[in-house]
């Protein structure tokens, strides 16, 4: 079994991957989209996006880190794609689940779906162009608004040379709205041949083992779900290997708050790592209610300097220096 952490653009990047591979029980994240349009991207794209590149492609953690490219052009995607393997992209992956309109109407994401076809030829050209010892994978919806082609489409991508899929189990239209239909990746495995991971809905431990048994399928990729409860991973983990390891509690989350919140300073701009802090804290609200709390402090604090006395964490100077230099 695989236990992967999903790309949530504008949500998952390189800080919460990093602070959620701390926690363990990931076996390998993917960046957020990298979105291709008409030229190979620069390094600088990788970065920004995909710093862990140039740290032996894995978060600090040790955890290994997979490049996810969006775009509808084959031989544009396979030329970005093989670019990046010369930069250590250990594995590259392919988003046709991505709901969001505006990518959907610039002919990217989950739109592709409607298009088997597309999807075969994107996927064959990447892996024709890509080393023959870099593996190509693929996560895709179960359709736009209906799920018609849904096996159609699971087909394509396997077929056109996908080592693995990750199956969120709802169309585009039904977007995040409950429920999962974890039944349907179940017939996605029944067609193709290559590893099926099952998304969508998992909150909980029993979530999982609901997913396990109605999907029929052991890997699992979290999304949402490992956001709001950092330590999922490890719990699923452990019971996956006939183990009980104790739910972490707040007072264990409360350091790692804090060093989301320096490498956000860091990282960011003073108008906008209070931003990222408080959305974090707003999906922790659903599995810990002592968040609450602390969000209704940070709620309307953009001032940096009062977040870290809220948050009781002491700012290095050098922190403070560096975010003056990328200023």
């Amino acid at each position: 079994m695989q236990i992967a952490l999903a790309p949530m653009e504008g949500l998952v990047d390189e800080i919460l991957r990093d602070v959620l591979t701390r926690v363990g029980g990931i076996d390998w994240c993917v960046t957020e989209f990298i979105r291709v349009t008409e030229r190979v991207l620069p390094a600088s794209t990788y970065q920004k996006l995909a710093p862990e590149l140039f740290s032996a492609a894995r978060t600090a953690a040790g955890t290994p880190l997979r490049v996810q490219f969006l775009g509808s052009d084959p031989q544009c995607l396979a030329d970005n794609a093989a670019f990046a393997a010369t930069l250590g992209a250990p594995v590259v992956d392919l988003n046709f689940g991505c709901p969001a309109k505006t990518v959907n109407k610039s002919r990217g994401g989950a739109v592709l779906l409607k298009e088997p076809e597309l999807l075969h030829a994107i996927v064959r050209e990447v892996r024709r162009t890509l080393p023959g010892q870099i593996p190509l994978t693929a996560k895709m919806r179960l359709g736009f608004d209906n799920k018609d082609q849904a096996l159609e489409c699971a087909l394509a991508l396997a077929e056109g040379g996908a080592a693995q899929i990750v199956v969120h189990a709802r169309t585009k239209v039904e977007g995040y709205k409950p429920p999962a239909h974890w039944e349907w990746v179940a017939r996605v495995q029944e067609a193709v041949a290559v590893p099926v991971f099952a998304n969508g809905e998992v909150w909980t431990l029993d979530d999982w083992r609901r997913c396990r048994e109605v999907s029929g399928v052991d890997n699992i990729m979290l999304g949402r779900g490992l956001v709001a409860r950092p330590d999922l991973a490890r719990q699923i983990a452990a019971a996956r290997a006939g183990q009980i390891v104790s739910p972490m509690e707040w007072a264990e989350l409360r350091p790692l708050l804090g060093e989301f919140w320096l490498q956000a300073r860091r990282k960011m701009s003073p108008r906008y790592a209070p931003g990222r802090l408080k959305q974090w804290l707003a999906m922790l609200l659903r599995s810990y209610p002592q968040a609450a709390e602390l969000f209704n402090l940070l709620r309307r604090e953009n001032d940096c300097s009062r977040i870290d006395a809220l948050l009781g964490v002491e700012v290095p100077e050098r922190v403070l220096l560096e975010r003056l230099a990328v200023a």
